[in-house]
């Protein structure tokens, strides 16, 4: 078996998905470690779990003064520092320079709450609920320029019922990210997931659509 490849993974708060991230990888049988967690948030719950956790920690907070594109190369500098083969976005909430995506093109992964397409950017629960839709999920997507916009990966479905509020609808929807978002961690480092020709790619096919995760079917993540 190949050793496991590094990723580092970027937070601004309590990094749930973080978490779920660095306890998957402890089974033998998972083809990546957390090598870093890093966040633009010096006091981030989630830092605090990563080194608990015997994970190594970086925050690289933004000064009002900073600009995009410089904070980016500061932060791209620690990043670097760990060689990571994935990039990993688990509820970091600034948004990207054009500059920083290009420079790790095709080796940057997201989680978004919504079956994108549908309501990229903030407040999904809320924006779901008021549009009265009968499901919701996550997705985990490529990272382009595009907010929200690269090619997906892999989604998961959750139903809305009728006594749903933005609380409950989150959690379960949470509790399901902390499922595919490992996953297309795993898929990523058995080597079976890249992003080319702007498609994501797995098993050496094109997606023509995101594959849609299924709870019951115990050889999925093999």
């Amino acid at each position: 078996m190949h050793s496991p490849i590094p990723i580092a993974v970027l937070i601004s708060g309590r990094g749930s998905n973080m978490r779920a991230l660095i306890e998957r990888s402890r089974e033998q049988t998972q083809p990546y470690r957390v090598a870093l967690v890093l966040s633009d948030q010096p006091a981030a719950a989630g830092l605090a779990i990563a080194r608990d956790l015997g994970v190594a920690t970086r925050s690289v907070p933004a000064t009002k003064s900073a600009d995009r594109v410089g904070y980016d190369r500061l932060l791209a500098d620690a990043i670097d520092g760990c060689a990571p083969a994935l990039i990993v976005l688990a509820g970091f909430m600034r948004i990207l320079s054009g500059e920083f995506v290009d420079r790790y093109a095709g080796r940057i992964l997201n989680i978004h709450p919504s079956l994108l397409p549908k309501y990229p950017g903030l407040h999904t629960h809320r924006r779901v609920l008021a549009a009265h839709d009968p499901a919701h999920g996550a997705t985990v997507h490529f990272v382009t320029a595009e907010l929200d916009g690269g090619p997906p990966v892999i989604q998961a479905r959750v139903q809305i019922f009728p006594d749903d509020d933005e609380a409950t609808l989150a959690a379960r929807v949470q509790a399901q990210e902390h499922k595919i978002y490992p996953l297309a961690v795993r898929w990523y480092g058995e080597g079976r997931l890249r992003c080319r020709e702007g498609r994501a790619w797995l098993d050496g096919a094109a997606l023509k659509e995101p594959v849609l995760y299924d709870d019951g079917d115990p050889g999925r993540e093999h």
